[in-house]
């Protein structure tokens, strides 16, 4: 059982010192057992959830609350390596059934559970303020019922309520609109928050300090330097059984439409008045939206698809002609002063020839680089590596090693694991973790905004439709291979990149070329 606890950086704010119910809606599912409980025993393990907690799940299925841990339990393992902890943790959870995720008598049932559990913690221990977190690990198309039988029949009258709502907001601009009205007749901006996991990642959360905190990027983050910026997403593996899901969606709906732009968004924007502290949350989403407003909706010259061999052989797609993309490259622009005329590309596919998330800046050539040389002088570039590991280096010419003195490119580079991880045996918290600790904190720069969805939306419903409208058809290609053959000539014309064949990059262990 939890005893002491151990002062952490959250140790001195109100909520850690009372109480809270957490309710993970559609606990049975796949994502309630992969990412919703696994990360939050990873709070739990680090100390970060209060004391006294208890977490409860609803869901359809008719099981128990120990057929529910039993479940729990192998993911468990997998997130935190100590039995007493994951005992401790397990302790803490309980199911409620119901016949629907509306149903209000279920939820009644569920709200005095609740304060059965408040009434023994402000007797045993005084705690007289207890905060309620709902996690709807559900489909969109629950949410308006779920929203209104917990607004009816299990709020808080103790402390806060807060929603944590997944992806996705809808398939178009239509569709958003009317999943942000039904949740919005029961709660506002301060007590929903929009998940989208890409925005918890280290690498994300840290532009703030990058762009800001460095007087040599924000001097060159600009159209004087910058030749394009691209944002890619690869995945070697294709829908896997998902396909009916993914056949709906598609890759600009499902990666591009959201991960690539918020994470745009942050690597674009100007900067806010303040970064961190109660107010930064809602100073950093204005100037995203900012972003978003300087740009026009995208058309279909700007749009490159693709789609893998073999992608109606998932037995889940219904349409064995479906034209879903599940390769798509993207060309924005940014109109402002800052970034006019630099062209902002997005890649995304599934089954391609590795799995990799990253921000990559091509700066423009070195002047009169060529003549001073009398070769081809590499351009710079900053890469930032989401995933799998997370890296940032900087493309840079120095001299040929030895008696030459062509330039050659190299790279300046920090490695997290290796730099902060290696020797202590820690690593950098999943992303699910940091954003339901932001929510509990009341954070709100890692969270989307219905201005925000909605303007998203503008920008790329009208090609989505287009698409759809005049089955647009996409290229073939390979599965495990970079995507279709004709896409790196239309990005390269696209967006001005030049890529340097000769380049190497050295990973530890050898050295060897890589591409984008």
């Amino acid at each position: 059982m939890m005893t002491d606890t151990p002062d952490t950086h959250v140790s001195h704010e109100e909520w850690t010192k009372e109480g809270l119910a957490i309710i993970v809606i559609g606990a049975s599912g796949d994502l309630a057992k992969k990412k919703t409980y696994p990360s939050l025993l990873s709070l739990f393990a680090d100390y970060l959830l209060p004391r006294n907690v208890i977490i409860y799940g609803y869901a359809r299925s008719n099981i128990s609350s120990e057929q529910l841990r039993e479940k729990l339990r192998p993911y468990l393992t997998k997130a935190v390596n100590d039995e007493n902890v994951i005992d401790d943790f397990l302790s803490r959870c309980h199911y409620q059934s119901g016949p629907g995720y509306g149903d209000s008598t279920s939820w009644q049932h569920l709200d005095k559970e609740i304060v059965r559990f408040e009434d023994e913690i402000a007797h045993a221990k005084g705690v007289s303020k207890v905060n309620r977190l709902f996690y709807f690990a559900i489909p969109p198309n629950v949410f308006a019922e779920t929203g209104e039988a917990i607004k009816t029949s299990c709020m808080s009258s103790k402390g806060f309520s807060r929603m944590i709502v997944e992806k996705p907001f809808g398939k178009d601009l239509e569709s958003c609109k009317e999943i942000l009205a039904r949740l919005g007749k029961h709660f506002d901006e301060t007590n929903l928050f929009r998940i989208d996991h890409y925005l918890g990642k280290e690498m994300v959360q840290n532009l703030m300090v990058m762009r800001f905190g460095n007087i040599w990027m924000e001097n060159m983050m600009n159209r004087n330097y910058v030749q394009c910026v691209m944002l890619t997403f690869k995945e070697p593996f294709g829908t896997e059984g998902r396909g009916g899901y993914f056949d709906q969606y598609g890759i600009i709906r499902d990666i591009i439409q959201n991960h690539l732009l918020q994470v745009m968004c942050l690597l674009c924007m100007e900067c806010p008045n303040k970064l961190d502290g109660i107010d930064a949350g809602e100073k950093i989403r204005d100037e995203k939206v900012r972003v978003l407003e300087a740009m026009n909706p995208v058309t279909l010259d700007e749009v490159f698809l693709g789609q893998y061999e073999g992608y109606h052989d998932d037995e889940t797609i219904t349409n064995k002609d479906s034209n879903c993309p599940t390769y798509a490259a993207v060309r924005c622009f940014i109109n402002n002063p800052r970034w006019a005329g630099v062209p902002i590309i997005f890649k995304a596919g599934k089954a391609l020839n590795e799995r990799k998330a990253e921000m990559r800046i091509q700066f423009k050539d070195a002047p009169a680089g060529e003549f001073l040389f009398g070769t081809k002088v590499p351009r710079n570039e900053l890469v930032i590596k989401l995933q799998p590991d997370e890296l940032i280096y900087m493309k840079s010419n120095i001299k040929t090693p030895g008696f030459a003195s062509a330039p050659i490119q190299s790279e300046l580079q920090v490695q997290y694991d290796t730099r902060y991880f290696e020797q202590n045996g820690v690593s950098n918290p999943d992303a699910y973790s940091r954003l339901i600790l932001d929510v509990l904190r009341g954070k709100s720069a890692a969270f989307v905004r219905s201005d925000e969805l909605i303007r998203a939306w503008e920008i790329f419903t009208p090609v989505l439709h287009r698409i759809d409208r005049e089955n647009v058809r996409p290229h073939v290609y390979k599965t495990g291979s970079r995507g279709p053959d004709e896409a790196d000539a239309w990005i390269n014309d696209k967006s001005g990149y030049v890529r340097n064949d000769d380049y190497v990059w050295y990973d530890g262990n050898i050295c060897r070329k890589t591409g984008f």
